[in-house]
């Protein structure tokens, strides 16, 4: 082939080949930055300890949780301390919830429109602490923009849940570290756009193998003094969890 032919045919094989080199340096999806976000934080499954301090203008008390999660299918939390609320459990499978009583023996059935309450008066749902509902499923995800968190380059994601999704929330918005895909904030707003709480997550450390943010803060926009933090203490990451766990007659041992 002669060196005029080639010179004619260099702008398209350059043409042809920028899709490939570009691809590798490629900017993530919105829906891989949250899948990413969301998997650094609960793995496939997850063995904490954890404490959550509920602080109120008037008072605060903290109780200490083991928790057990298989996710999405599962999940089962129970109070170690303090003495007055040990014994307490939270079962999930599926869509189907039950919260075990100690004091009066009794394991009570939550019904779907029940997952929006606060979880042991706290400023989390009883959806947040089971994850009955998936965040990277039952929502449609873009990049906005980017932004800093604690002068920490992070992405900006808007999400807002699909057609057919059982979720109460109207648009989430997570800002996601760059470097480590590790989740910095993310805001909670109901269906008329109103900003309802706020999720801020600090204290990145390495635990369970992993470098995680191990403080998890959440307030209320309407309830300034009031906030809810858990703090994980230990965590084991994508070890089978045996099936008992999961089962209604765990709820009642101690």
């Amino acid at each position: 082939m002669s060196i005029k032919r080639l010179a004619r045919l260099a702008p398209l094989v350059l043409a042809l080949a920028s899709p490939l080199v570009g691809t590798q340096g490629q900017a993530p999806s919105a829906r891989d930055v949250v899948d990413r976000a969301e998997k650094a934080i609960w793995g496939t499954t997850l063995q904490a300890g954890l404490t959550m301090t509920v602080t109120t203008p008037r008072w605060e008390r903290t109780l200490e949780l083991q928790v057990w999660i298989d996710r999405p299918r599962r999940s089962f939390i129970r109070i170690l301390a303090p003495a007055k609320e040990a014994g307490i459990a939270s079962l999930r499978i599926g869509s189907e919830m039950w919260n075990y009583l100690p004091t009066v023996e009794r394991t009570i059935k939550i019904p779907p429109s029940m997952m929006m309450q606060p979880w042991m008066g706290s400023d989390f749902t009883n959806d947040d602490l089971v994850k009955e509902s998936s965040v990277v499923e039952d929502y449609t995800h873009r990049i906005t923009g980017s932004d800093t968190v604690a002068g920490v380059p992070v992405y900006v994601v808007e999400s807002v849940p699909k057609p057919d999704a059982t979720v109460v929330w109207g648009r989430l918005v997570y800002r996601v570290r760059k470097a480590d895909f590790l989740p910095a904030r993310e805001e909670f707003y109901d269906e008329r756009g109103t900003l309802i709480r706020v999720l801020t997550f600090s204290d990145i450390r390495v635990l369970g193998g992993r470098t995680i943010p191990t403080k998890w803060e959440m307030r209320p926009v309407a309830k300034p003094g009031n906030a809810t933090t858990m703090v994980m203490k230990s965590a084991l990451f994508d070890v089978p969890i045996p099936t008992d766990v999961f089962t209604q007659r765990n709820l009642n041992k101690r």
